[in-house]
């Protein structure tokens, strides 16, 4: 889920910045300060969207920095259990498919593509055995999260299924969508 979050706390601003005005020093030092990071409070920060306000700066003896009392707004990614999310299938691998949704990949376990028995074959793709379904590289999908690890906080890992009620990749939605229609249509008759 994407997050907008106010976040308050002191920011360093290194000297070199002293001669630019203080809201731009302030936010350029946010930007390098949140560039890539990740936590299991915040999730991935996107970006600094906003700095709503900047106290008086100190001097530390010893550091030459000047610290501001801020409060600015982060855009922030924190996946969440139980959330359907929209991605395209970025590898397949003999256990499974790594799904890219926004900025990570999450990966769905080979038993949670599909209702059905799944093949591998060499040129990346993964079928049913019964659906004669096929998952490859690029395919737009829905899924849900069912696990969020941040046992390495460099690299959450994210477990998907696609074996629930309307997810799975779009087409197969869209086949399963007109096969209900039509058993609405006959019971109607």
């Amino acid at each position: 889920m994407f997050y907008e979050i106010e976040v308050h706390g002191h920011i360093r601003v290194e000297p070199k910045l002293f001669g630019e005005d203080t809201k731009k020093s302030v936010r350029d030092s946010l930007i390098k300060m949140f560039d890539g990071f990740i936590s299991r409070d915040l999730g991935i920060v996107i970006e600094v969207t906003d700095v709503t306000s900047i106290g008086e700066g100190i001097v530390i003896p010893g550091d030459g920095a000047a610290y501001y009392d801020t409060t600015f707004k982060i855009m922030s990614y924190k996946p969440e259990v139980q959330e359907v999310v929209l991605g395209k299938i970025s590898d397949i691998t003999d256990f499974g498919a790594f799904i890219n949704i926004g900025p990570l990949d999450g990966m769905i376990h080979v038993s949670q593509t599909m209702d059905d028995y799944v093949s591998f074959s060499k040129s990346n793709i993964l079928t049913g055995k019964e659906s004669k379904r096929n998952l490859k590289v690029g395919d737009p999908c829905r899924a849900r999260i069912v696990s969020v690890s941040y046992k390495d906080i460099s690299n959450p890992k994210i477990g998907l299924t696609m074996r629930q009620h309307r997810l799975g990749v779009f087409n197969w939605i869209d086949e399963d969508l007109k096969k209900e229609t039509k058993k609405v249509k006959a019971v109607k008759k």
